[in-house]
Formats: structure tokens, sequence, C-alpha cells
């Protein structure tokens, strides 16, 4: 199994980007997709996470702002983010729960991880 995240880039506060992830070696089915991030100096943090039971979930800092979807037809997962901020700033990282674990914002539990997308917000 890949993950392969695009759409990354630079981009003003307030501006929006779409954040996809590609899989392949595996047909999306029965597991979780998530997403991650990791700025400077920093731990890697949970940002969200989509099921196939098409329950979504997201961190408190990006609730409102940040969209998960799944495109099952093209084994795609994206991450819409609007109302961008300079504190978005990090290094994003798609990830897979083969067994969509009730620990979603747990890396520990995901069983594949892409290479990540540098997302910058300027000020």
């Amino acid at each position: 199994v890949q993950l392969v995240e695009s759409g990354g880039g630079l981009v003003q506060a307030g501006g929006s980007l779409r954040l996809s992830c590609t899989i392949s070696g595996r047909t999306l089915s029965f597991e979780t997709v998530g997403w991650f991030r990791q700025a400077p100096g920093k731990k890697r943090e949970f940002v969200a996470a989509g099921n196939f039971r098409e329950d979504k979930y997201y961190a408190d800092s990006v609730k409102g702002r940040f969209t998960v979807f799944r495109d099952n037809g093209k084994s795609m997962v994206h991450l819409q983010m609007s109302s961008l901020k300079p504190e978005d700033t990090a290094v994003y990282y798609c990830s897979m729960d083969l067994e969509a674990s009730n620990w979603y914002d747990n890396e520990k539990v995901h069983d594949y991880w892409g290479r990540g997308t540098q997302v910058t917000v300027s000020s």
C-alpha cells in the first residue's frame, strides 16, 4: 500500500488549499484515512480523519475550516482547507488505519503513511 500526498503549496492567510491523498495497492474499503501535520520544532499532530462509515473527525484547531472527504471510486481522500492561518503551516501527512479503530487521532494505530506535502501560509 502506498499513500502519496499532493496539493500543498504557498498560500496567503485566509486562503484555501485542497490536499489529496492518492492510495495505491489497496481499494478503499473498511479503513480510516487520516491527516496529520508537523510544524518545525513540533511533534506531529492529528488534523482530521474519515472512516468507511463516513464518520469524520477533526482537531479543535481546524473544526469549521477543514473538511475531509473520500472519493472511493478514485481511491483518493481529500482535505479541503479554508480560512488558512499562518499557524497551519506544516508538512501534512496522509495516513491509513486498516482497522478503523476508535483511536483515529493516535498516530501509533495508523499502518501506512505518505511522505508528506508542505503547506505554507503567509501572513
